[in-house]
C-alpha cells in the first residue's frame, strides 16, 4: 500500500486531537525472568511487507524472531538498547527490537521472539497488512487506559482472539503511570496489553501522562514507523 507511513500519521493526528495533551547497574526485579522474554507487542514498520517485534528482558540477550507461514523456518536478528528509568532507583531494562520484512501482504504469520541463552516466548501468531485500495482497516481506537481498572481490556482480548482487528491505536495516557514505582507500573502495564499486542499491531502516540523524565518511558517502550 503506497504512503502507510503518511495514512498512520493521519490517523494520528486525527485522533489525538481529542486526547489531552557510568554503566547501568542491573537490579533483581524479575529474578524468575532474566533473558526471558516480556512486554511482546507488535507494530507496523511503515511497509505492508515488514513487521516490527519489540520485546523487554532484564538480562542483556542477543534479539532474534523465529517466524514462518508453515512453521519457525526464518530467522531475523535486530538489537537491544539499554533502557534506564529516570527514577531514584534507575532501575534498567533491555528492549529490543527486531523488524521482519519480506512478509505477504495478507498473509498469516507464526512468530516466537527471544534467544537460545535467554529463552523464548510462546508461539504467537500475526496478519500482515494488507496491501492496495480495495480494503478498510478494521481497529479499535482509544486512549487514558490505566494498569488497574482497565476495563475494556477483557473486550479487547476477546475481540483480538476473534479476529476482529487489524491493528489497535491506543492514543497517549498509558498505566497511570509508566514510570510510576520506578516505572514498575510501565511493565506491568506491557505484560498486561501482550495478550492483545503480540497478536495485532500496538500502534500509539504520546500522551501527557507520559511525560516523565522527557518521555522516556513511552519512547523506549514502542516502536513506531518513523520513530
Amino acid at each position: 500500500m503506497p504512503g502507510q507511513v503518511g495514512i498512520w500519521a493521519a490517523l494520528v493526528a486525527v485522533l489525538a486531537a481529542g486526547v489531552t495533551t557510568g554503566s547501568p547497574v542491573l537490579r533483581s526485579d524479575w529474578p524468575v525472568y532474566g533473558g526471558f522474554p516480556q512486554q511482546v507487542h507488535l507494530s507496523y514498520a511503515g511497509s505492508a511487507s515488514e513487521m516490527m517485534v519489540t520485546w523487554s528482558t532484564m538480562n542483556q540477550t542477543d534479539s532474534v524472531v523465529e517466524y514462518g507461514e508453515d512453521g519457525l523456518n526464518n530467522t531475523a536478528k535486530g538489537s537491544c538498547v539499554v533502557f534506564r528509568d529516570g527514577g531514584e532507583e534507575h532501575r534498567v531494562q533491555y528492549i529490543h527490537r527486531v523488524k521482519l520484512t519480506g512478509l505477504t501482504p495478507g498473509h498469516k504469520y507464526k512468530y516466537h521472539c527471544g534467544s537460545k541463552e535467554g529463552g523464548w516466548s510462546e508461539v504467537y501468531t500475526f496478519t500482515a497488512m494488507k496491501d492496495g485500495t480495495t480494503w478498510s482497516p478494521s481497529f479499535a481506537a482509544f486512549g487514558d487506559m490505566g494498569k488497574d481498572n482497565a476495563q475494556s481490556l477483557s473486550r479487547l482480548r476477546e475481540d483480538t482472539k476473534r479476529g476482529l482487528y487489524d491493528f489497535i491505536m491506543h492514543v497517549g495516557d498509558f498505566a497511570y503511570d509508566m514510570d510510576t514505582q520506578n516505572a514498575r507500573v510501565g511493565d506491568a502495564f506491557m505484560n498486561q496489553i501482550q495478550s492483545i499486542a503480540a497478536y495485532v499491531p500496538y500502534m500509539t502516540c504520546v500522551g501527557n501522562h507520559e511525560n516523565a523524565y522527557n518521555f522516556s518511558n513511552y519512547i523506549s517502550r514502542f516502536s513506531m514507523p518513523g520513530g
